[in-house]
């Protein structure tokens, strides 16, 4: 509908024909008299019209609208008449010139509304599209983090294997050196007795003037020393086996204090100069585990204990420990090295988080003994002090019989 502000309205328009007969009934009775509404056409639309009727022009603006006509009524009455049903129909212009408005207000909100909704609408399929786009980006970002991150858990194990390689090397080449030594020393004993074939008809004078006795009690000393360098390698061999499990890639039921020993019998020759191990163990339940990895993380705080009494510039003690409840199997590895700030110790289980210099770990040291020790069902706590040492405790759970 139309607001009208500049348009003619119909008498017929402004007032039904209920109204306008309610309406007219009641100035009838006023008046006095008979009563006829005309349109603007001249033609009646409520009473009937003679020609002898008075007659009052119904005006809402400028021209009329139609007229009211009267027989039997004082001119006073039917202008008064006249007035009221033309103040009646000026209110029901304002009212439906406001109605009007409403409606295309209301209209013109919905329609706002319908294309505000169109465009959360259209914001929402590009929001989805762009979260299902972020979700895949994600993902991959995550993979390639997860996988980068094996990486350097990868290389912080080959470090390791290095840095035990290093410590079995010069442990298996001092033996290896003086067996050398030994067997080329017995080869010139060799020659020796060769010489005497030469020389039986000498007698005892060649054997004196080779030294054959020296030769004979000397020799004998060296393949001992042979054998002993030997079986001092098979050890080292075997613990390094032992402590690797190579033979053994599932959980087996085993004893902590001998992941303990075999960690300490390796490390122990590849601690810093004026570090001492000492092991302070207490029989312990078994427990079911993965051997080889437990021993990686004995081996890796024991390492660390050496180097933080290393950088304090003083000889210290790494004292290793164990006792058993019946809830829990503790285990603690002490140092009395520089030990950390609260900040240092608040980041020390963070992937890729080290106090050393750079190209000196990868910070995956705690981190991975962490996850071991939880994979363990376990829990692992770390207390420290500036100048005053760090104490890492690893907590199993007893198993229940």
């Amino acid at each position: 509908m139309e607001a009208g502000f500049d348009r003619e309205w119909r008498i017929d328009e402004l007032l039904d024909a209920v109204t306008l007969g309610r309406t007219m009934d009641a100035l009838t009775a006023l008046a006095g008299g008979e009563l006829a509404v005309l349109g603007a056409d001249g033609g009646a639309l409520w009473g009937r019209a003679g020609e002898d009727m008075a007659r009052r022009p119904l005006v809402l603006e400028l021209e009329p609208v139609g007229q009211l006509a009267g027989r039997g009524v004082a001119a006073e009455r039917l202008a008064g008449a006249a007035a009221l049903l033309q103040q009646l129909m000026r209110v029901q212009v304002r009212y439906k010139m406001a109605s009007s408005l409403h409606l295309e207000a209301v209209a013109e909100d919905y329609e706002s509304l319908r294309r505000e909704h169109l465009k959360l609408q259209e914001s929402e399929a590009r929001y989805k599209q762009l979260s299902a786009q972020l979700e895949v980006r994600v993902k991959a970002q995550v993979a390639l983090l997860e996988e980068r991150q094996q990486m350097l858990y990868e290389a912080e194990k080959l470090a390791s294997v290095g840095q035990l390689a290093a410590g079995v090397a010069h442990e298996v080449n001092n033996p290896l050196g003086f067996l050398r030594s030994n067997l080329s020393t017995f080869r010139h004993y060799l020659t020796q007795f060769a010489e005497l074939k030469k020389r039986l008809a000498e007698g005892d004078a060649a054997w004196q003037a080779l030294d054959l006795d020296f030769v004979l009690t000397d020799g004998e000393e060296l393949l001992d020393e042979c054998i002993k360098g030997g079986d001092r390698i098979a050890r080292i061999i075997g613990e390094l086996k032992s402590f690797s499990h190579v033979d053994h890639s599932t959980e087996e039921y085993y004893d902590l204090n001998e992941c303990l020993r075999h960690a300490a019998n390796v490390i122990d020759g590849q601690l810093p100069a004026g570090v001492e191990l000492r092991l302070e163990l207490l029989p312990l339940p078994g427990l079911v585990c993965l051997p080889g990895h437990l021993n990686q993380v004995f081996l890796n705080l024991m390492r660390n204990a050496g180097q933080a009494i290393a950088d304090a510039r003083r000889p210290g003690v790494v004292r290793v420990s164990s006792e058993a409840d019946d809830d829990w199997i503790t285990i603690r590895i002490r140092d009395d090295g520089v030990g950390m700030t609260p900040e240092q110790r608040s980041k020390a289980f963070e992937p890729f988080y080290t106090t050393r210099p750079v190209g000196s770990g990868a910070g995956l040291g705690l981190s991975s003994a962490r996850n071991i020790v939880l994979a363990h069902s376990g829990r692992i706590e770390l207390d420290s002090r500036p100048d005053a040492g760090t104490t890492v405790s690893l907590f199993f759970p007893v198993p229940r019989k």
